[in-house]
């Protein structure tokens, strides 16, 4: 009995060593580090922003935590050590693929073409490019922004969908790039701008740092389809098992409905697309 009680214990050692010896990419430098280095977007209200005593927080940021805590448990580590890393619209990508940071967690849009230089999680999020405007502009939808000025956030999935829209709908709309949320918004707020194009909930975020926020509306439009996903690296499938098993963890628990309750509640229940989105992450084991 002894004899076979030492060669489970054995087995068990050795599984544990070829798991270890199994590691790769990234994810072996995170087991080996200890650490693991986040970037987030510090103005993506509510996905992922700096909030009180200058730390990141957000829908996105609270997602990723616990799929750190998901990764501890996976690689058998204890204090498993975040560096918070700030990122831009610009430089996410480029954050990950050149291995500053070992995934995004923001409000990141899973495109084709981004796909050709990072990969991403399961999607975590389904938001559509909205409009914001004047109230007192009198504007109700797209079609009402005939030769006016659409400020996007330059190298955005929603300045191609508003160039997209406005052609396909013949619109003479001037589309004014700007290189961050604050100068489109302040554009908006000037008069230099008669629309401020964006994810809709990001939008609403932006809103509430205007002057007078009262004074924006957002408007019905939904002009796209953009699914969010966390930032990992290209061709890094270890890594990228490891986010999708956290998040299929969430997903499949109450946690997601508690996290969606705190940053969304007001807006009220989830909508047909997302509550999909989260039944095809929650992945069975």
């Amino acid at each position: 009995m002894a004899r076979v009680v030492s060669l489970f214990i054995a087995a068990l050692f050795a599984a544990g060593a070829v798991h270890a010896q199994a590691l790769e990419g990234r994810l072996k430098k995170i087991a080996e580090a200890k650490a693991i280095a986040i970037g987030y977007r510090t103005d993506a209200v509510p996905f992922s922003f700096t909030g009180d005593k200058n730390q990141p927080d957000g829908f996105s940021v609270e997602l990723c935590k616990r799929v750190v805590s998901s990764i501890e448990r996976q690689l058998n580590l204890q204090g498993l050590k975040v560096n918070w890393v700030p990122v831009t619209v610009q430089s996410r990508f480029d954050a990950v693929a050149k291995g500053d940071v070992d995934m995004e967690c923001g409000s990141s849009t899973v495109t084709l073409a981004r796909l050709k230089q990072v990969d991403f999680s399961s999607v975590i999020f389904a938001e559509s490019t909205g409009l914001l405007v004047k109230t007192a502009s009198g504007v109700r939808s797209l079609s009402g922004l005939s030769g006016m000025k659409i400020a996007v956030i330059k190298g955005t999935t929603n300045e191609r969908v508003i160039e997209a829209q406005l052609k396909r709908r013949q619109l003479d709309a001037t589309v004014l790039p700007f290189a961050s949320r604050e100068e489109a918004l302040a554009a908006l707020e000037e008069g230099k701008a008669d629309a401020f194009a964006s994810d809709r909930l990001l939008l609403l975020g932006a809103s509430l740092k205007a002057k007078n926020p009262r004074a924006l509306v957002l408007l019905p439009d939904q002009l796209s389809y953009e699914p969010y996903g966390i930032v990992l690296p290209r061709g890094d499938a270890a890594l990228r098992l490891a986010v999708n098993t956290g998040l299929a963890q969430v997903f499949r628990g109450a946690e997601i409905g508690e996290l969606f309750r705190f940053w969304f509640g007001d807006l009220g229940a989830p909508s047909a697309v997302l509550e999909a989105v989260y039944v095809l992450g929650a992945i069975p084991e």
